[in-house]
């Protein structure tokens, strides 16, 4: 099916949601990468102090997601977004004036609290909302318009860092102000389940979920190989090339890679019927892309190896956020896709504080291929423990 057909099958309300996406995604990516370069760059930030900065936005983010999921469960999915988004676009806008690391720090937090809220509301509202029949090629619509966003945020990256990082920063919260209004306007309220549980009960409840618990910590070392994106990335692409556009093209080639193949790539994976060990497959895939970027000497090679990781992320992305409806009871859904961000809070946290830590050791000890082939060993774990604990999972889930 392709993706105008799925465009024109999407109910109105999903298709508000892919604007969101997109909007989304093309003012946090115009900023992050650039921030990372600023902060080591003209600021003269260690690659570590910078990575626990982003951590720490990260964390904030991916930590507190559980939150935001009971909160989307128990006052609305809409409400969680739009107050999300208006959180979001006050980090960011703090981000743009900061000038002590410790508004950074605190610029990090508020940004990080704001994603809290709105991504498992976005998650949650998405799966409500999708027709069953056409869910995971519409998780793979996303994806596309997810890296649109992308390419459009490199364009835009490029061109307001080059002028002053001010400029950056005050373009990406002005796209969150802008969406906190356009989904109060536009996005319907969405019936939730009122449930005289008290908030301690549904949090018992998942994590009495041994497979889902189990399938959330190995999906840290998926965000841990993913999350290379905002800090030892582009720090290689500019050391390798001299160019800090040299970003703009790894980020424009692999999401235009997902643009023109993520389609083909679900549609020539449905014929495998366990998830588990595709996610596996995509995880295996981007550190073998990762190792491959530690031993790039030029763009050419870069964007080369941007596509294997661009190709591991086009089996993963999709098919991790349909199997989470396989563990979640319809009542808890946000609830289930909040606790499973603390996947992507400690994979994050630990991919930019020990990605930048291995980094600085690997050029200190002259040894540049160090944290390139920790991200290999990562990706044949997540591979392997995918593989180990599909059975059981499979299994529990469908005797729910």
């Amino acid at each position: 099916m392709q993706a105008i057909e799925l465009w024109k099958i999407a109910p109105k309300e999903i298709k508000i949601l892919y604007v969101t996406q997109f909007l989304m995604n093309m003012g946090f990516y115009a900023l992050i990468p650039y921030l990372t370069l600023y902060l080591t760059g003209s600021l003269m930030w260690s690659m570590a102090l910078t990575g626990i900065m982003l951590g720490i936005r990260q964390f904030s983010q991916q930590g507190m997601t559980f939150l935001g999921g009971l909160v989307a469960d128990r006052f609305g999915c809409k409400q969680a977004i739009v107050l999300g988004l208006a959180v979001r676009a006050v980090g960011f806008l703090c981000f743009a004036v900061s000038e002590q690391p410790w508004h950074f720090f605190a610029a990090a937090i508020i940004s990080g609290f704001g994603g809290a809220l709105f991504e498992p509301a976005l998650q949650a509202a998405f799966a409500r909302l999708a027709p069953v029949a056409y869910r995971q090629q519409l998780f793979s619509l996303k994806n596309m318009i997810i890296n649109i966003g992308i390419i459009v945020s490199t364009l835009m990256g490029s061109l307001l860092s080059s002028v002053h990082f001010l400029y950056l920063g005050l373009f990406s919260s002005l796209v969150f102000a802008f969406l906190a209004v356009f989904v109060y306007i536009f996005l319907p309220l969405l019936e939730i389940e009122v449930t005289p549980n008290p908030i301690w009960q549904d949090i018992g409840s998942i994590l009495k979920d041994l497979p889902f618990v189990i399938y959330t910590l190995v999906l840290i070392g998926y965000f841990y190989l993913y999350m290379q994106l905002f800090l030892t990335i582009p720090k290689h692409a500019v050391q390798v090339t001299g160019d800090p556009t040299s970003v703009a093209y790894i980020y424009g080639t692999i999401s235009l890679s997902v643009v023109c193949l993520q389609l083909v790539v679900t549609r020539f994976f449905e014929r495998f019927a366990n998830r588990f060990v595709l996610i596996g497959l995509g995880a295996l895939l981007m550190g073998i892309a990762l190792f491959l970027i530690g031993l790039s000497h030029g763009v050419l090679m870069l964007c080369l190896s941007s596509v294997l990781f661009a190709v591991g992320t086009m089996i993963s992305a999709p098919l991790m956020l349909d199997v989470v409806q396989t563990f979640a009871t319809p009542r808890l859904i946000g609830s289930y896709y909040g606790f499973n961000g603390y996947s992507m809070a400690l994979g994050g946290a630990l991919s930019t504080s020990l990605g930048g830590w291995f980094y600085d050791m690997g050029q200190a000890r002259e040894i540049p291929l160090l944290p390139w082939i920790l991200c290999l060993v990562v990706a044949v774990v997540v591979a392997v423990s995918m593989s180990f604990f599909k059975e059981k999972a499979v299994r529990l889930a469908s005797d729910k």
